[in-house]
């Protein structure tokens, strides 16, 4: 399962419609929560995401409305701890390296006993920070009004077996499997190599980028992944506000989208100004054909994988 549960939409003020902004991403066996704001905790309960089952947390930068849920998600995960029948595995939170002073005083913010088992993993700069089973987690900088990183996921490429061609070699059972793994065996066709009976297939990839202008370190997270998961807190009318603030309107989010050559945009992080969400996909998809504005609790699909060459 790769899908992507929308815990949360606001951007600094929930509303009542809106937590503030938090997202979880089912990718296989990994459970990432990204930027647990204020009801994140509520929202994995309402949303059918386990916490004791995350394996990451990724925190962009340590403003209220990304952060301010941790200190519920690792008490929540410690209680959870306390039924079960061996410790938990660690749990890297991944963030600003020059915010760890804030990720210490949210995690001593009140009284419990911590089995959470947590790893401080601070980013200093742009590159690759985690290893997610065999997928990788890079880092990238944004430009907002504090220190900021996107983050992004990459499946590397696989193979996929053509049957019509394993059957040419009279390759079957087990060792299709043990072809893929060791590249190559030998037949009584002598010896085959793993390019010869598989197509490439391409590795999936997933960017999470807030808070930020559009900049170098966008278009980078953004690099032809499958999906985008990206802040427009303001429509374009507002793009003076948004310069400001140091934020993307749905519009230079569709714009970006579209010239990264991403496949789905989800847009999220809504300013409370706007009370339907719709407008915002409206406006991006004027740029880009697959946008998705997020509602509350929604599952959103990472695209079907592209095809193998």
């Amino acid at each position: 399962m790769r899908e992507v549960v929308v815990l949360g939409t606001a951007s600094m003020a929930p509303t009542r419609a809106r937590a503030h902004n938090s997202v979880a991403v089912r990718w296989d066996d990994q459970l990432i929560l990204f930027d647990p704001g204020e009801g994140t905790q509520r929202g994995c309960i309402l949303g059918g995401v386990s916490i004791a089952k995350a394996t990451a947390i990724c925190i962009t930068h340590f403003h209220g409305d990304h952060c301010l849920g941790l200190p519920g998600v690792i008490q929540r995960r410690s209680h959870e701890s306390a039924s079960g029948p061996s410790p938990l595995a660690e749990l890297p939170i991944v963030h600003p390296a020059d915010g760890r002073p804030y990720l210490e005083r949210l995690r001593t913010a009140s009284i419990f006993h911590d089995a959470s088992n947590i790893v401080p993993v601070g980013v200093e700069a742009a590159g690759d920070v985690l290893e997610l089973g065999d997928h990788t987690l890079r880092a990238e900088p944004l430009e907002h009004r504090d220190t900021t990183f996107g983050y992004r996921i990459d499946e590397p490429d696989g193979w996929t077996a053509v049957p019509a061609r394993l059957a040419h070699y009279g390759i079957e059972g087990p060792a299709v499997g043990r072809l893929i793994r060791t590249g190559s065996i030998e037949t009584p066709h002598g010896t085959v190599g793993r390019e010869q009976v598989c197509d490439r297939r391409p590795g999936q990839s997933l960017a999470f980028v807030m808070d930020t202008v559009p900049c170098e370190g966008a278009e980078r997270l953004a690099d032809g992944v499958d999906l985008l998961i990206m802040e427009s807190t303001y429509l374009h009318a507002e793009v003076d506000l948004a310069r400001r603030y140091k934020h993307t309107t749905a519009r230079q989010a569709g714009e970006l989208a579209a010239a990264a050559g991403v496949r789905r945009l989800l847009l999220t992080h809504f300013s409370a100004r706007y009370p339907d969400s719709a407008v915002f996909a409206e406006e991006a998809s004027a740029y880009h054909s697959d946008v998705v504005a997020a509602d509350e609790l929604a599952a959103i699909a990472v695209p079907p994988r592209r095809r193998s060459s």
